[in-house]
């Protein structure tokens, strides 16, 4: 099996993902997921997808991760890790989908407005 790759984005965060089989491997911009990711939670995150398919151990992942933060780059590494895996096996994507990983989250930060300190805060009124 040749390399599969997609792409993941979470709010400002890219996370291109290449898979290749192998034994459970999953390195971070030349780290182990370990380093890279220190809270539990993240790492979770970013292995849900295999562990649903239970195939955690079966590929090797290589992951470039730009922009964001911390919580935003797990979880587009999650949907890139996701869509990789439904073009190595299309019959996966409904277990995939069911589970929301498929999905591509929508919500960015809203731009700052002109004459305002932020996007919805006003500066004080006054009438006089």
């Amino acid at each position: 099996m040749e390399a599969v790759n997609a792409i993941g984005r979470r709010k400002a965060a890219v996370a291109r993902v290449f898979v290749t089989e192998g034994t459970g491997k999953i390195v971070i911009n030349k780290r182990e997921l370990e380093s890279y990711f220190p809270s539990s939670i993240l790492q979770f995150i970013v292995k849900q997808p295999l562990n649903k398919l239970n195939v955690s151990d079966k590929y090797d992942i290589r992951i470039n991760l730009d922009g964001g933060g911390y919580k935003g780059q797990s979880e587009a590494a999650r949907l890139g890790i996701a869509r990789a895996l439904v073009k190595i096996n299309p019959e996966d994507k409904p277990a995939l989908r069911a589970e929301g990983f498929m999905t591509r989250d929508p919500r960015v930060v809203e731009r700052k407005k002109p004459g305002q300190p932020k996007a919805r805060k006003r500066f004080q009124f006054s009438k006089r």
